[in-house]
């Protein structure tokens, strides 16, 4: 390491790095970008330095409230509801997708250096930004959850549009998504509200993600119900969110622990890719128990990526609703299940 810093010299290079890699990654199309950036941000200081630097504990809670809001901000009441008589396949299909995930988050934790809590939450299927802002509070490996989870998305948006192409050839004959038009004064207003309302709501239930989950509530029911209108997270407020995690995860990073996550990243691939292969096959299954047709089977069991996956799906004029709500289904079940699963997995005995 280089030796000390100043805070203040410290804070500016995690800035600097923040930002230029998040621009590049945005540039380069990777998702979550800014997540991204500001871990580069905080690994570059924490690799390069002996200097702690520490955000305050409020900033890791007001990160974990803000991406809850914009999970909310995306989930629509009717899209769920429009399931009707398919809930039951949908279900079905929800849970063999999540069982795949910890299937393969126990092969991972065969590993010596990764437990039960940490490989089942590097590994489970949706949700991303949801499971690495509470993956530490839960007793998981936020480091390694947060690589794993964002390769996996990495890797699924990669797959996707050349699995589409080759076995599905769509015609491209769909709308594109439609874009909402709003005004900054309301949409500041939903993330106040969604926000202040949530964190008070999180006071009352003595549940661990509910710092994530109860914003996010408020925000879905704020945005289904329409009362303000058509709304949505500022960009600069979702980037704070995701900044705010990513930053403090990679200021955790040492020299030992990136190489244990560059050591694994063989047996993360392959898992992966089983994963991926998997959840194909579940999505058959679910074309075969639903009228819905082969390609939206496929992209509504898709394991991560749901704004590609819409995207996609509008593009390729698949039943972009039902891809939303099996995907929503699934990414509510998974952070409204993470804390018992942790509980789950820390009392079993380690292999």
């Amino acid at each position: 390491m280089s030796g000390e810093r100043t805070r203040a010299t410290g804070l500016a290079l995690v800035l600097t790095v923040t930002v230029v890699a998040s621009t590049v990654f945005e540039v380069l199309g990777v998702p979550s970008a800014v997540m991204f950036g500001s871990l580069l941000g905080g690994i570059v200081h924490a690799l390069t330095s002996s200097t702690d630097l520490r955000l305050p504990p409020s900033s890791f809670r007001l990160g974990q409230a803000l991406i809850g809001v914009v999970v909310g901000s995306t989930i629509s009441i009717d899209a769920l509801t429009a399931m009707g008589d398919d809930v039951v396949s949908i279900a079905l299909v929800t849970v063999g997708t999540i069982l795949i995930s910890l299937a393969a988050g126990a092969l991972l934790s065969l590993r010596s250096d990764v437990s039960r809590v940490t490989g089942a939450f590097a590994m489970i299927a949706g949700g991303a930004s949801g499971v690495v802002a509470v993956a530490r509070d839960l007793g998981a490996d936020d480091r390694v959850v947060t690589v794993v989870q964002y390769l996996r998305v990495l890797l699924v948006l990669v797959m996707m549009p050349v699995i589409t192409a080759v076995v599905f050839h769509p015609d491209h004959a769909g709308s594109r998504l439609a874009t909402a038009h709003t005004g900054l004064g309301r949409d500041l207003l939903y993330v106040a509200i969604s926000l202040v309302l949530g964190l008070a709501l999180a006071r009352l239930v003595p549940v661990t993600t509910s710092i994530l989950l109860a914003p996010l509530a408020v925000a879905a029911f704020l945005a289904s119900s329409g009362w303000l209108g058509a709304v949505a997270v500022p960009a600069p407020l979702q980037w704070l969110g995701f900044a705010l995690i990513g930053v403090q995860v990679g200021l955790r990073f040492t020299r030992a622990s990136l190489a244990s996550i560059t050591r694994m990243l063989p047996v993360v691939l392959l898992l992966m890719v089983g994963m991926i292969v998997a959840t194909a096959l579940m999505g058959s299954l679910l074309a075969l128990l639903t009228p819905v047709d082969g390609l939206t089977a496929y992209l509504a069991t898709t394991p991560g990526g749901l704004f590609a996956v819409l995207a996609t799906a509008a593009d390729a004029g698949s039943d972009t609703t039902f891809v939303m709500a099996v995907q929503l289904v699934r990414l509510l079940v998974i952070l409204a299940f993470t804390p018992l699963l942790a509980k789950l997995l820390t009392r079993a005995p380690q292999g």
